[in-house]
């Protein structure tokens, strides 16, 4: 039953992966970080339909494949929300969405030459939003797919930080031991005694608000975890005897540590990397919710849930709780699937026959 579990949970990893690395190519709003706005249309329930007059975007400076890959591309159209539209000849006048069906909007006309084309099914398109819109009309669904793509990048990044400290520091401390041991064992226990999430705000504060500060800020706080399970792993296998067999043979250290003990402790540092990604995931959308996390306008789950906060006591609550499902969804994927490769490599939990 828990291996059935964990595979449901990497089955939901793999969903919410697939829509992180597709990123712009499969969200409704492709532009730069999701972020088109339309006043007009703040907090629209979900399903809301609207029609859209599209009029040609001017040509603006490329930004590089990787940019466009990671935030988005320029929106070749200029989106103008309307009520109602006429097309003479070669003109065609619209009154814009004000948001309220009850009031007229603005009248704009518009030259056929300002169009591409002036073909009506090409100038005017109706845009549904599936999951409504945020309090700046920008699409809730987009903004929940841009967010996908910051919590795996904080979580991969963080772990592979924390796997390299962690490790280097847990191997040597079990290997080397006496006074190695008891040093890197003391400095182990200082880190850990203070407060994970107070020890990220102060690294976040001291390396500045930003991308890439998130990473190493909860890289720098996670490592202990890692190194706590490898120096014990480490401790136990160094007592057998192909570690003798090594040394008699004159190997180097260096490379009984990294070729012959560590191959043999990847199960344990699996499991906590699981785990450890779930936490990671946890703490950039804490930090994010206050502020310490990528910058808007950069789509996050902890900045839209500290967004829309205040419209949990109203009838837009669905604006915290989307961002606050995900998170969830997420990390109790991450923990199901830890606890799966828990049991798999569990080589003690062996059922006992009766005779």
């Amino acid at each position: 039953m828990q291996n059935k579990i964990a595979v449901i949970g990497l089955f939901v990893i793999g969903a919410f992966l697939f829509v992180a690395i597709s990123g712009p190519i499969l969200r409704p709003d492709s532009s730069p970080k999701a972020n088109i706005q339309h006043l007009e249309l703040a907090r629209k329930s979900p399903g809301f339909t609207v029609q859209m007059l599209l009029l040609p975007n001017p040509q603006q400076s490329s930004p590089s494949f990787f940019q466009e890959f990671i935030y988005g591309f320029p929106p070749d159209y200029i989106e103008i929300p309307v009520a109602n539209y006429s097309i003479n000849r070669n003109e065609i006048e619209v009154e814009k969405y004000t948001g309220d069906d009850s009031n007229q909007g603005e009248l704009l006309r518009f030259n056929s030459l300002e169009f591409e084309s002036f073909i009506e099914s090409e100038i005017i398109t109706r845009k549904t939003y599936w999951l409504g819109t945020d309090r700046y009309g920008r699409d809730m669904l987009s903004r929940l797919m841009g967010g996908t793509w910051i919590s795996f990048t904080v979580g991969f990044i963080s772990i592979l930080i924390s796997l390299f400290i962690g490790i280097s520091f847990g191997a040597v401390a079990a290997y080397y031991g006496g006074v190695v041991d008891d040093i890197i064992v003391w400095f182990i226990n200082v880190i850990w005694s203070i407060p994970t999430l107070l020890l990220v705000i102060a690294m976040t504060l001291a390396l500045g608000k930003g991308f890439w500060q998130v990473f190493v800020a909860v890289g720098l706080t996670m490592w202990v975890e890692v190194a706590r399970v490898v120096r014990g792993q480490v401790m136990s296998t160094k007592q057998m005897e192909f570690v003798e067999a090594g040394k008699s043979f004159g190997f180097t250290d260096a490379r009984i540590i990294v070729r012959h003990i560590l191959p043999n402790v990847t199960g344990p540092i699996i499991v906590i990397s699981a785990s450890n990604f779930a936490a990671a995931i946890l703490i950039e959308a804490g930090l994010s919710f206050l502020g310490l996390g990528a910058q808007p306008p950069q789509a996050t789950w902890g900045k839209m849930i500290a967004e829309h906060k205040g419209y949990i006591i109203t009838g837009d609550t669905y604006l915290a709780i989307y961002p606050g499902v995900a998170i969830c969804l997420l990390v109790l994927s991450f923990v199901l699937l830890g606890n799966g490769l828990r049991d798999a490599f569990d080589t003690k939990n062996v059922k006992q026959v009766g005779v």
